[in-house]
């Protein structure tokens, strides 16, 4: 009897191990449904991948050239205009060679037909400082037309006022386009403007415009306007083109 009931209790033991088993397995496989490994390892990859930081380079980026008008400009840089509004260089219209200049000045000659700039001057009181040097190694290229403080200046001929300008040099300037825009007339050294001056305004001939001054490097009490003349190809690049020389328009 003691035997039998032995048989009996371990069979129990073994049916208890083995639903035990039985539902350890059915938790393992339904387990096993919801998280496949293959698709944990998958997820456990992409989140290694995505969570790894982008190394930055530690080689510099080539950085932009900037156009430095200070600085000896490329061939295109050279000829890139200020932008709308800002500040043109000092006037830097170059006369070529003597020779260049004097042939596109006899051209004008009798035909272009000028006021002097500065009332009260006459025409046998002008002088010729047209080739005289300057510093820097420079040429003069315009005439210096003395007379005293605050005598009106005027418009030599009709004409848009494109830009009122403060320069190191010219001090107070103007700079006005003919009106075939061919030409550029230049007054620098001013003590002022005409009331109403404006860049975009129309000025007649002998229109007052401004008044004599010795700003800029004129010195002080050197009072006079320098005047100049450009033949322009553009407008638009008023700063540049080739001077002639006022005088001997002037004179006639």
């Amino acid at each position: 009897m003691a035997l039998q009931l032995t048989g009996r209790t371990r069979l129990r033991v073994l049916l208890i191990v083995a639903v035990v088993i039985a539902g350890l397995s059915v938790l393992l496989w339904a387990r096993g449904r919801r998280y496949p490994p293959a698709l944990n390892v998958i997820r456990e990859a992409q989140v290694s991948v995505s969570e790894t930081p982008t190394p930055l380079s530690t080689t510099p980026a080539s950085p932009t050239p900037e156009t430095n008008p200070t600085a000896t400009p490329s061939a295109a840089q050279a000829t890139s205009p200020p932008q709308t509004g800002g500040t043109p260089p000092e006037q830097s219209a170059s006369s070529g060679n003597q020779e260049s200049s004097t042939a596109l000045t006899n051209s004008f000659v009798g035909k272009l037909k000028l006021i002097i700039p500065v009332v009260g001057v006459r025409p046998d009181q002008l002088l010729d400082t047209f080739s005289d040097a300057r510093s820097e190694g420079r040429v003069h290229d315009a005439i210096d037309i003395p007379a005293p403080a605050g005598t009106p200046v005027v418009a030599a001929a009709d004409g848009e006022i494109i830009k009122l300008f403060q320069s190191e040099r010219g001090g107070t300037t103007i700079y006005q386009l003919s009106t075939d825009k061919k030409l550029i007339f230049y007054y620098a050294h001013l003590q002022g403007y005409a009331e109403g001056l404006v860049a975009g305004k129309f000025v007649k001939q002998g229109e007052v415009i401004a008044y004599v001054g010795d700003t800029g490097n004129a010195g002080p009490g050197n009072y006079h306007l320098h005047f100049s003349i450009a033949v322009v190809s553009d407008p638009k690049r008023y700063w540049e083109g080739t001077n002639i020389n006022p005088y001997p328009i002037l004179r006639k």
